[in-house]
């Protein structure tokens, strides 16, 4: 096991990897500002569900459509270049949010503001696993991609701020945090050598390619859900188990962390089993505890089964970015941030489902019930899609090829595009 790390360590630039997991992870936690300050924000607007739910999910929304463009601009500036363009408008965004928000409609402009953090996806994981090789990619990716964790840091800190100095002033104190990861990135980042300069429409290819919306409905699933489940957490336990805010916030904590960490392992097992097998095994998962959601069980036993699920999702997440830069070697940020943004814009599924289900019904189960059913839809698609990859550009159970396998079946994974 250390070999094996001295060799991953070797293999690659570990500061730049460093950089871009606190990017992606500062960055994730601006994102979801909205969701974690949800409770104070719906009592002091009176929402209803429906209107948290649509608060929750504009931050979202926002992201996933600037996700793509981020991707390509860094095709012509650089990864480091765009990372550092971005957290610029980040730190803007959110001086805006402390001195100019004050009632529901500003909460959801913000939203549109805060959407600016959610593009970070695509370059963050191609910056960070820019340098390392093909059979070390899902790794890689899976400690960048573990920047997801920042919805853990604001579910942990944003409460407490706002319970002490207004919900307001959260945005503020994110502002100055901000500075840190733009720091980081100036003075260790180092662009990765792995670009091919190409045309627009070259880079844009992706966008009709048969994989590229294979790879959206899983990712759907895998990040949507992760991320309209961490969203939705606090408000879903202040409303449903009547918590404090700040309780709403620690039980968050404890599920977007398990998924965090998962997201590692996810691209680890992916590199060793293949990110065909890993993904099938946690949609499984992930399925069976959203199907013990929609029973309403007691707060310990939905806090268990919530922490199932992010554990299954979060490994997802990893195991599908193992496969991403196996499919699109030369432009992994534009294809990983259409994906990311298809996959983002299905985290805004779930809080409206949710909160929907939950106004017209009285319960959250018909909600849980239909994603369950979709994430059930989207196992069966990828398994069926699966048996063109494994013929054409990855291997048995969607493990890299060997360099001169990878080269001879190149081409093929052009014919059935």
């Amino acid at each position: 096991m250390m070999a094996n790390y001295k060799a991953f360590r070797q293999s690659g630039h570990i500061p730049t990897l460093f950089a871009a997991f606190l990017y992606f992870d500062f960055s994730f936690a601006v994102w979801v500002l909205n969701g974690a300050m949800g409770p104070f924000i719906s009592e002091q607007f009176h929402l209803t569900q429906g209107q948290t739910g649509l608060m929750v999910s504009i931050p979202t929304l926002a992201g996933a459509f600037m996700r793509f463009p981020l991707g390509v601009l860094a095709q012509y500036i650089g990864r480091k270049n765009a990372a550092i363009v971005e957290m610029s408008a980040i730190i803007i965004a959110l001086l805006y949010g402390f001195l100019f928000v004050k009632n529901y409609h500003d909460v959801l402009a913000m939203g549109v503001l805060l959407g600016i953090a959610g593009a970070s996806f695509g370059v963050a994981l191609s910056l960070g696993a820019g340098w390392f090789p093909r059979q070390y990619k899902g790794l890689a990716m899976g400690i960048a991609g573990a920047g997801n964790s920042g919805t853990a840091v604001a579910a942990l800190l944003a409460p407490r701020l706002a319970q002490h100095f207004g919900w307001q002033h959260v945005y503020g104190f994110a502002a100055l945090f901000m500075l840190l990861p733009l720091c980081v990135m100036i003075f260790l980042a180092q662009e990765p050598p792995d670009m091919e300069h190409q045309k627009l429409a070259e880079h844009l290819s992706c966008l009709w390619e048969k994989d590229g919306w294979a790879f959206n409905f899983i990712y759907i699933i895998t990040f949507g859900g992760f991320l309209g489940l961490a969203t939705f957490l606090p408000s879903f336990y202040f409303r449903q188990f009547h918590v404090s805010k700040i309780e709403a916030g620690s039980l968050t904590v404890l599920a977007t962390l398990t998924g965090s960490v998962t997201r590692v392992l996810g691209g680890w097992l992916a590199d060793c089993f293949g990110g065909i097998a890993t993904l099938t095994a946690v949609f499984l998962i992930a399925i069976a505890g959203l199907c013990g959601l929609m029973t309403s069980p007691t707060l310990v036993i939905t806090t268990l089964l919530f922490m199932l699920c992010f554990a299954a999702l979060g490994a997802g997440n990893g195991a599908t970015f193992q496969l991403v830069p196996l499919r699109w070697p030369a432009t992994t940020a534009v294809a990983g941030s259409m994906i990311g943004e298809i996959g983002a814009l299905g985290g805004s599924i779930l809080p409206n489902l949710l909160g929907q289900s939950k106004q017209q019904t009285g319960s959250y189960a018909i909600g849980f019930t239909v994603y369950t059913a979709l994430a059930l839809l989207v196992l069966i698609m990828m398994r069926l899609v699966a048996r063109r990859w494994t013929c054409t550009w990855v291997g048995a159970g969607g493990r890299a090829l060997a360099t001169e396998d990878s080269e001879r079946t190149a081409s093929n994974a052009l014919t059935y595009q």
